[in-house]
């Protein structure tokens, strides 16, 4: 097995991920044109998207790591226009895009125009939560994109399994497609709820923070094979088993934190990069068999498909919004009354992606009775020319729409205020528990030694507070920066000498090792510290 290909889509998409930070161009959109600069230079392998790996390897993680960041109360908090998107949207979008590719494209089957909308109905987890994040969307948008985000592929993927069911003949019927989205619904979410609590209570057992990462990487996967194991859906299975993880991580050991959020980081660093990167090396593959679809023909059913699939968005997202206000007077006391900004924004946030893709991709070539799929490489390339124009058209000026339409952003004030209120409560609550044990005789320490443990618990109480001062007027830095500055100095300066006597053979490596990672993790608590 030649590995290079694999090892350059990794560290190209990683090297233009990493400079796309320092870009106006959301990163995402760099990735895919990067992919499809790179598809046509000499030498470069065919990338193909296996739906075998992308679907089972690559979906479980990036759902996890979206998962686990997500608030559990606040998609519950937000549960019913989640819904209305992650399902009800989803399955309008399949009918919507279906009955309109039928119509423009000549001699293509409802069937197969079924199996179009639903490969192209489910905007994309990554491409949401990357953009929400860079453009910095008000809270509850971003929650309810990320919720529609987290379950709107197990809708699709049961809308695409029905309706490609019916298109290779296997006799498919309305009875029977609800049933099976019953199935991979309700047993997607009870898998979940199965395997959760035993799964959180290793997380809490386990003594070793490497045997509890390990768990940690093997969960998504185990989730997602169980679930897809009796036909109900993987997808909810891992979202429901990382959203119960992420609520009750404080319960976890601190070791195992601390390794858990480096090691997510990276995993997901390294497969949204890749990810995006894929998108755009599929457009030689894409492009091969269109026959005579080639040309205008092909352009104009490509913008027909991805005008409609932004369209049918409008059209749900603000009947969606305001008709279950206008008919529920408890929803009326509950909830502010929504303008129309928000489902605006809402309904533009529709960016396609890699799972589009590695669905289109495992259409079947032939049906039952030997033909060929009917219009497969068309349905390819409308799905690719659908997910790279939301990415372009929706993810470039996403940014420029939540600026214009002057929505208000997270309250950074009021977020310090709530965050310095709740430090308080915590540290009177600490200080009142260190007095209990420091009066206990089995706990007696040195009086300098006690002194040291309440002025950290002083200085966490106070390091909030000191973020809302006034900047230093010398130096610009506000107090927690020249805290931070100062703390990493001074533990560079300890750093120096320890290794200044390794290289003189007072210590061996072993023990810098071990005064090292002391002292790493005493750089981590003052920067922490210091928010």
């Amino acid at each position: 097995m030649d590995v290079m290909p694999l090892l350059l889509l990794v560290a190209g998409s990683a090297a233009i991920a990493a400079a796309g930070r320092r870009s106006p161009v959301p990163t995402p959109l760099l990735l895919v044109a990067a992919g499809l600069a790179v598809s046509y230079v000499p030498g470069v392998p065919e990338y193909t998207l296996d739906p075998h790996i992308v679907l089972p390897l690559l979906l479980p993680p990036l759902l996890h790591t979206a998962a686990t960041d997500s608030s559990y109360l606040d998609l519950r908090a937000q549960l019913r226009p989640v819904m209305l998107l992650s399902v009800g949207y989803v399955l309008f979008a399949t009918f919507t895009v279906g009955w309109v590719a039928y119509l423009v494209v000549p001699d293509l089957p409802l069937t197969a125009a079924l199996v179009l909308g639903a490969v192209v109905a489910p905007p994309d987890a990554v491409a949401a939560t990357a953009v929400a994040r860079r453009v910095g969307l008000p809270s509850r948008i971003t929650t309810i994109l990320q919720g529609e985000s987290l379950v709107n592929d197990a809708t699709a993927i049961t809308a695409y399994r029905v309706a490609l069911a019916a298109a290779v003949g296997e006799g498919a019927t309305w009875a029977g497609g609800i049933g099976e989205f019953l199935l991979a619904a309700v047993g997607g979410i009870g898998m979940g709820l199965v395997l959760m609590v035993p799964i959180h209570w290793l997380r809490t057992h386990l003594k070793e923070a490497l045997l509890q990462n390990t768990l940690s990487l093997l969960i998504p996967f185990v989730a997602y094979a169980a679930a897809e194991q009796v036909h109900a859906s993987g997808v909810l299975a891992v979202v429901v088993v990382a959203l119960h993880l992420g609520h009750r991580a404080w319960e976890v050991d601190f070791a195992t934190r601390l390794q858990e959020e480096a090691v997510w980081k990276m995993v997901a660093f390294v497969l949204e990069s890749a990810v995006f990167a894929l998108i755009g090396l599929q457009l030689p593959v894409v492009l091969k068999g269109l026959g005579e679809y080639e040309g205008s023909r092909a352009a104009w059913y490509a913008f027909a498909v991805f005008l409609v699939v932004v369209v049918s968005r409008f059209v749900w997202v603000y009947p969606a919004t305001f008709l279950p206000r206008m008919l529920s007077a408890r929803i009326r006391e509950r909830e502010d009354a929504p303008t129309w900004k928000a489902p605006f924004v809402i309904s533009w946030a529709g960016m396609r992606g890699v799972v589009s893709l590695a669905i289109a991709f495992s259409i079947p070539l032939t049906v039952h009775g030997g033909e060929d799929f009917p219009e497969r490489n068309l349905i390819l390339f409308l799905t690719f020319t659908t997910v790279i124009g939301t990415l372009v058209v929706q993810g470039v000026t996403l940014p420029s729409l939540v600026r214009l339409l002057n929505l208000p952003g997270r309250d950074a004030q009021a977020e310090t205020l709530a965050e310095a209120n709740a430090q308080a409560q915590a540290s009177r609550a600490a200080e009142r528990r260190l007095e209990e044990l420091l009066s206990d005789e089995r706990n007696a320490l040195p009086e300098p030694l006690a002194d040291r443990l309440r002025a950290v618990v002083e200085r966490r109480r106070n390091s909030v507070w000191e973020r809302l001062g006034q900047a230093n007027p010398v130096t610009g830095e506000s107090v927690d920066d020249t805290y931070r500055r100062l703390s990493r100095e001074v533990i560079g300066a300890e750093r120096a000498v320890f290794v200044k006597l390794r290289d003189g053979r007072y210590i061996d490596d072993e023990m810098l090792r071990t005064l090292l990672r002391r002292l790493d993790l005493e750089e981590a608590a003052a920067y922490r510290e210091a928010g």
